[in-house]
């Protein structure tokens, strides 16, 4: 599959639908690729012009304004909304909530306007507007799956229901965890936490999630960020479980078991 980046797009005097923002987790972290790749291959399925930044993307600035560098996160802010701005980019999508936050709730006091989309909710709009059908008694049918509601997707931004929406389309049983929604327990990652060890405590946080959630005895955990993905595969790890429960992105839920 070969995906367009901006400047082959503009250099052809066109224009693609969306611009996927890959964000740093998705291009350099492993796991994290995968979750790339299943929802470029989505988007490349649905007929979707989309194109990416490729080299010219940067981080967003998130850790860096979290950890309380306000001079580098400018910087990196303001490098960013002039490529943007450059090539007249309306709408973004991307499957971070750390860079769909930033991008959405801190550009726009920097100079950059767009409107941004969390992966998810544009998966649920693909699936109202029919443009994924799902399989049948796919892989996941008969199967609980659990979902982990990521703090910037959540209570910084509000959207519980886009993801589950999505992974009601499946002949899956969805479970939720004690804490959830805008009770939900945070992965351990946010907050720049991802980059630094922790406070001294009686045990991890994402130890702590990894327990809760199998305990539901869902045999799939659904996270929408890559940072939550990291914290929740080794809190399942932790819990002696990695054989039995699998950690996936929604995208790739939605990816494996697509007509």
């Amino acid at each position: 599959m070969q995906i367009k980046t901006m400047a082959e797009y503009f250099a052809n005097g066109e224009t693609p639908e969306v611009l996927f923002w890959v964000g740093c987790a998705g291009s350099f972290d492993q796991r994290a690729q995968k979750i790339t790749r299943a929802f470029a291959e989505i988007l490349d399925k649905t007929g979707i012009r989309f194109a990416i930044l490729g080299k010219e993307e940067a981080c967003t600035g998130d850790p860096a304004r979290r950890a309380g560098n306000e001079f580098l996160f400018q910087m990196m802010a303001y490098n960013n909304i002039q490529v943007l701005n450059n090539y007249g980019v309306k709408k973004i999508v991307t499957a971070c909530p750390h860079c769909f936050n930033t991008i959405r709730n801190e550009y726009p006091e920097l100079g950059g306007q767009y409107e941004v989309i969390h992966h998810t909710t544009f998966l649920q709009q693909l699936i109202d507007e029919g443009r994924i059908k799902i399989k049948e008694g796919g892989s996941f049918k008969g199967k609980k799956i659990t979902y982990h509601d990521s703090c910037y997707l959540g209570r910084a931004n509000n959207i519980y229901e886009a993801p589950r929406a999505v992974l009601e389309t499946l002949d899956a049983d969805l479970v939720e965890m004690k804490r959830c929604k805008s009770n939900g327990l945070c992965c351990g990652a946010g907050g720049a936490q991802m980059f630094k060890e922790e406070e001294k405590g009686t045990t991890r946080v994402n130890f702590e999630r990894g327990r809760e959630a199998v305990a539901t005895g869902a045999s799939v955990i659904a996270a929408n960020c890559p940072f939550c993905m990291t914290m929740l595969t080794d809190g399942v790890k932790e819990a002696g479980k990695e054989e039995e429960v699998k950690v996936l992105d929604i995208a790739e839920i939605i990816a494996a078991d697509m007509q």
